[in-house]
């Protein structure tokens, strides 16, 4: 039996996963600042250990940067840098790298606490921060999720090693894509630990656009990833139409990897994925309004379209001043937090009760 007195539930669980959240938070955002400083092949090798101690004096500070000067993107782009100038971009890689460690250990040792808190004895002090029994499953899939992310992490540094002068796109879109699902899936599981476990009911066709709009703001994510990957936002920075035109030509000669590496086609499916989402975001939003739901349900429908229409405004002023590093360190973090949002309004339309409806729609008290 935990503080709440019911051992389906526990807020200190709640408050841990929400802080390692948090952290994702913070590392998505400086992930964003250390691709657009170009920092992220400044660490040529992968040393999960060790590579947490930085150069400490100059003899191991020659020796990064030297074996930084083999990659091509030295050649290639950087030529000539001083030590000064890579020690800024070295930093900037070494912090994301550091947060990721920081973020194991943030989830790993409270885990272990909780886990061990249900062993103590019925009458301890310490058994009302146990892990409530549905929650380990979880926990033990987002610890191994954290894992394959650093894995994947490394995977895509090495894609821009050797013949690359970044790292490809699909790489970064599927590291950036699995701390959207790791941090999707803190938020989910938080809000789990803090409310107990849901007995209620079938899901509504509520669930189903809620549901639906999560997917597609997921989507849409990746395909910003792709964006970002083959630096598509610094060129058609023309906006409603791309260099005067609805879309360029594409290089249909890269066959299904067009979809990938193209920069006029992976912008135009960014652009038009997003005004799909703001139609169909403005929609749920209407109809939430327009009948009477169950209770929260409206504010939270419009707070997620106000988010998504923020970041699409925000999306445009940025490829429009060509991505300053400020404004799309801004537009990434504007995309987890309507990650965030997207998957709370989820998680209450699932658990809300709603009302039924016997005359058509009727005007909602927010």
């Amino acid at each position: 039996m935990n503080r709440f007195g019911n051992p389906d539930r526990n807020r200190a669980v709640a408050v841990w996963l929400f802080a390692t959240a948090a952290i994702v938070f913070l590392m998505v955002v400086v992930g964003g600042i250390t691709r657009l400083t170009g920092s992220g092949l400044s660490i040529t090798e992968w040393q999960p250990i060790m590579g947490a101690i930085p150069p400490l004096n100059d003899a191991q500070w020659a020796e990064a940067f030297d074996k930084y000067k083999q990659i091509p993107q030295y050649a290639q782009i950087n030529a000539g840098m001083s030590l000064g100038e890579f020690q800024g971009i070295f930093w900037w890689e070494w912090l994301h790298r550091l947060i990721g460690r920081v973020i194991g250990l943030v989830f790993v040792l409270p885990l272990i606490f909780f886990l061990l808190c249900r062993v103590a004895p019925s009458r301890s002090l310490f058994r009302q921060w146990a892990m409530p029994d549905r929650l380990i499953w979880r926990c033990v899939v987002l610890l191994a999720l954290g894992g394959l992310q650093g894995l994947i992490g490394w995977w895509m540094v090495s894609s821009g090693l050797s013949e690359r002068v970044s790292v490809a796109p699909e790489r970064l879109a599927t590291h950036l894509g699995l701390a959207f699902i790791l941090f999707a899936a803190l938020i989910w599981t938080a809000l789990e630990a803090w409310h107990g476990e849901d007995h209620g009911r079938p899901p509504s066709g509520w669930a189903r656009g809620a549901g639906f709009l999560l997917g597609a703001v997921f989507v849409q994510c990746l395909l910003g990833a792709l964006v970002a990957g083959g630096h598509a936002g610094l060129v058609y920075t023309d906006w409603p139409l791309m260099n005067g035109a609805v879309l360029p030509p594409a290089d249909w000669s890269l066959g299904a990897s067009a979809f990938l590496h193209d920069q006029a086609l992976t912008q135009f499916n960014h652009r038009l994925v997003a005004y799909g989402l703001l139609i169909a975001v403005s929609i749920y939003a209407f109809q939430a309004w327009r009948w009477r739901v169950a209770e929260g349900m409206g504010l939270a429908a419009f707070v997620l379209a106000g988010v998504v229409w923020f970041q699409a405004l925000l999306g445009i002023v940025t490829l429009m001043h060509a991505v300053p590093v400020w404004l799309g360190v801004l537009h990434q973090g504007g995309a987890a937090v309507v990650l965030a949002v997207a998957t709370a309004n989820l998680w209450l339309v699932l658990r809300a009760q709603p009302r039924i409806f016997m005359s058509g729609p009727r005007t909602m008290g927010l």
